[in-house]
């Protein structure tokens, strides 16, 4: 019987403020180049204060590739905490309106922490540094879950940068559970190095039990199996987990199933803005996934959508995602 939905995410709701700076910036600021670090309210305003003209759009890492796979016809639900206000509003809004069902119940409008936010400062070279405030986000518990939605999908979509706090890290064996019980399979992304580095153990444990598609890019997974070499941790990867797809910048993509590794090249495009590319690449590959393509296939419509975040500021696809398969001979 045909599920409802072929893809479901779990993780952060988020609003993007994105500005562009000079390296200068960042080190006045002591931001770290290139990562994403976790940030207070006061943080918050006072980065917010100085960054200069921005732009704002609903974002949020897994949100980025349910509202991807949404665009390319996926029949998607995501699960993510908001605060009853402007930011929370907006964020429902602007997912829904993608096609994306979102029905989790929102923190009132009287809860000491806001809608999450991340302030990214992009470097010329398209770099992007995250500072991300997460808000009542990191609150989102088992019991924001809806069971019904995780039992009617093929695929659990996780957000690793979810997975800092107890009540999320409760949260994720929840969904896991709830799909597995049900038939559906589980995805993981692991996000970003630093949050690997904080949950190393925990992360592994995850990936080794639960995980049947491991997204990651070549920092992430080294970060996980503290290897010196892409090759090593990749092989020790694909020991564990059925199918990994593991992005290498300008070297494509690299996907790891059944003793056999493939590598899709990437797509050129002008670097203008990095953020969301592995968003992209994941929301590329799991369409290709949920529509019965090969695995090369998955992958090459994987760079094709990253290669379309990158071209512009902020992480949602600007171009019909549909069209550019098309144009790749990938429709």
């Amino acid at each position: 019987m045909t599920k409802k939905y072929q893809i479901v995410g779990v993780g952060n709701a988020l609003v993007d403020v994105l500005a562009h700076c000079e390296d200068s910036f960042l080190a006045d600021m002591g931001i770290d180049k290139g990562v994403m670090q976790l940030i207070d309210t006061t943080r918050a305003a006072e980065l917010y204060s100085k960054m200069g003209s921005a732009q704002e759009v609903s974002g949020g890492s897994g949100a980025n590739t349910i509202a991807g796979i949404a665009a390319l016809g996926g029949r998607t639900g995501f699960m993510a905490k908001v605060r009853d206000d402007q930011l929370g509003r907006i964020f429902a809004h602007d997912i829904q309106a993608q096609g994306t069902d979102f029905v989790t119940r929102q923190a009132p409008s009287d809860h000491p922490n806001e809608t999450g936010r991340c302030l990214i400062l992009v470097t010329p070279e398209g770099e992007r540094s995250m500072n991300t405030y997460l808000g009542v986000s990191c609150e989102l518990s088992a019991d924001d879950l809806d069971k019904n939605m995780l039992a009617d999908t093929d695929w659990v979509y996780l957000e690793g940068y979810l997975f800092d706090s107890p009540a999320n890290q409760e949260a994720f064996i929840s969904a896991i559970d709830a799909t597995k019980s049900a038939g559906g399979k589980v995805a993981l992304t692991l996000s970003d190095p630093f949050c690997v580095d904080r949950h190393r153990d925990a992360f592994h444990a995850l990936v080794r039990t639960y995980v049947d598609l491991l997204f990651c890019n070549e920092h992430e997974i080294q970060a996980l199996y503290q290897t010196d070499t892409l090759e090593a941790a990749m092989d020790i990867a694909a020991g564990e987990v059925e199918t990994v797809a593991c992005t290498a910048s300008e070297k494509g993509a690299y996907i790891l199933n059944g003793g056999t590794k493939l590598h899709a090249l990437a797509t050129a495009t002008t670097v203008v803005d990095a953020t969301g590319a592995g968003d992209l690449f994941a929301a590329g590959f799991m369409h290709g996934l949920t529509t019965g393509r090969d695995l090369m296939t998955c992958g090459t419509m994987g760079c094709v959508a990253a290669a379309e975040a990158i071209s512009h500021m902020g992480a949602r696809p600007e171009t019909d995602l549909k069209e550019l398969f098309g144009q790749n001979n990938l429709t």
